[in-house]
C-alpha cells in the first residue's frame, strides 16, 4: 500500500480534526466527510493550528498552509469513491457508526479498508450487517492523535488480518507505533487496563484510604516515571519477576471487583462536570487555570514524545 494514497475520514470534531492533521502531516491528501458543511471553517482553523504546532515542534517540515491545501471537506459521500482507506471518527454510537458504514459501502470498492476510531465498541458488533465485514477494522487513536505515537489496530471476528497488517504498516508511516489485536475484545488493550486502574482508584478514594490528590500524586511519581520507557511486562523484566508473583498472590484477592460505576463519578457527571472543558471536574478550576492545564498537556505531549523517541533501543530483541 502506497504511503501517499488518498485517505478518507468521517467526522471533524476534536478527535477527527486531530486524526486528519496526523494524516495530512504524513503527506497524504485527505477527504473529510462531515454531516454539515457549516462545520468546515471551524475545523480548518483547528487543523491549521495543529499543523503550526507540529511545525513549531520540528515535526512538520512543509508549510502548514501548503499542507492544508491537501484537505477537502465535503458532505457528499460519493467524494470518497476510489479512496482505499476511510477512517470514521464520530460519536460512540453503534447505530450512528453502522449508518456511516452503510453509506460508505455504496461508493467504496469491496477491498477498501474502513477503520473505526472506537474506544470501547467491539469491532465484531460493528461488522454485523455489512456487505464486506472482512475489511472493517478498529483503529483506536489516542488524543491528541496528531502528537501521540499510540494506535491499536483491532480485528473483528470477520476481519481479514491482511487488512490489519496493511493498516499497521501504513500507520508506521504516520509516525505511529501500532499494536495489533488479532482477536476482538471489548475495550482492547489500554482501555481494559486503564479502567481496571480507575476502578481501584475510585475504590481507594470512596472508601477513605486516600484523596484524589494522593492517588494522582502516587501514580504520577511511580507509574508515570517508567511507563513511557517500558510497558508492564518489560518493567517486570527490568525489576525482577519473582517479587511480582509474591505480591499478586497476596494482593489480587483484595482488589476491587465491583461491577457498578462509582457514585462519585455518577454525581460529578450528573452535575455537569466535563473537566477542563468547562472548568468543572475532580479538581477546582477557574476558566484561566483550566485553559492553562490544557496548554500544559499539549506541551507535555510533545515533550514526552521526544523523550520516548530518544530512548529507542539501538538493538533488536530476539524474536519469540
Amino acid at each position: 500500500m502506497s504511503p501517499k494514497i488518498r485517505i478518507g475520514t468521517v467526522g471533524l470534531g476534536l478527535m477527527g480534526s486531530s486524526i486528519a492533521t496526523c494524516i495530512l502531516a504524513a503527506g497524504h491528501e485527505v477527504t473529510a466527510l462531515v454531516k454539515e458543511l457549516d462545520q468546515a471553517d471551524e475545523a480548518r482553523v483547528r487543523i491549521r493550528e495543529y499543523l503550526h504546532q507540529l511545525r513549531d515542534e520540528n515535526l512538520l517540515k512543509a508549510s502548514p498552509d501548503d499542507v492544508l491545501q491537501k484537505l477537502a471537506i465535503t458532505d457528499d459521500v460519493t467524494q470518497l469513491r476510489d479512496h482505499s482507506v476511510v477512517i470514521e471518527s464520530i460519536t460512540e454510537s453503534v447505530d450512528e457508526k453502522k449508518l456511516v458504514y452503510q453509506q460508505l459501502e455504496t461508493v467504496l470498492a469491496p477491498t477498501a479498508i474502513i477503520g473505526s476510531n472506537t474506544s470501547a465498541i467491539p469491532v465484531t458488533v460493528l461488522q454485523q450487517g455489512l456487505n464486506h465485514p472482512d475489511r472493517l477494522l478498529g483503529i483506536h487513536w489516542a488524543e491528541p492523535a496528531h502528537i501521540t505515537r499510540f494506535m491499536e489496530v483491532i480485528c473483528g471476528h470477520e476481519t481479514d488480518v491482511r487488512y490489519a497488517h496493511q493498516i499497521s504498516e501504513l500507520a508506521e508511516s504516520w509516525g505511529k507505533e501500532p499494536s495489533l489485536l488479532k482477536k476482538d475484545i471489548r475495550g482492547f488493550i489500554t482501555n481494559r487496563i486503564m479502567y481496571a486502574m480507575l476502578r481501584e482508584a475510585f475504590n481507594l478514594v470512596e472508601n477513605g484510604y486516600a484523596t484524589v490528590e494522593d492517588v494522582d500524586r502516587s501514580l504520577r511519581n511511580d507509574l508515570g516515571y517508567w511507563i513511557t520507557f517500558a510497558g508492564p511486562f518489560r518493567f517486570m523484566d527490568l525489576t525482577g519477576i519473582p517479587a511480582y508473583l509474591t505480591v499478586m498472590k497476596d494482593l489480587f484477592p483484595d482488589l476491587s471487583n465491583t461491577i457498578t460505576t462509582p457514585k462519585m463519578m455518577e454525581e460529578l457527571v450528573a452535575g455537569g462536570a466535563r473537566g477542563v472543558q468547562n472548568a468543572h471536574g475532580f479538581y477546582a478550576y477557574t476558566p484561566e487555570s483550566a485553559r492553562q492545564w490544557e496548554e500544559q498537556f499539549i506541551r507535555f505531549s510533545y515533550d514526552i514524545r521526544k523523550l520516548a523517541q530518544s530512548y529507542r533501543p539501538t538493538f533488536t530483541d530476539p524474536e519469540k
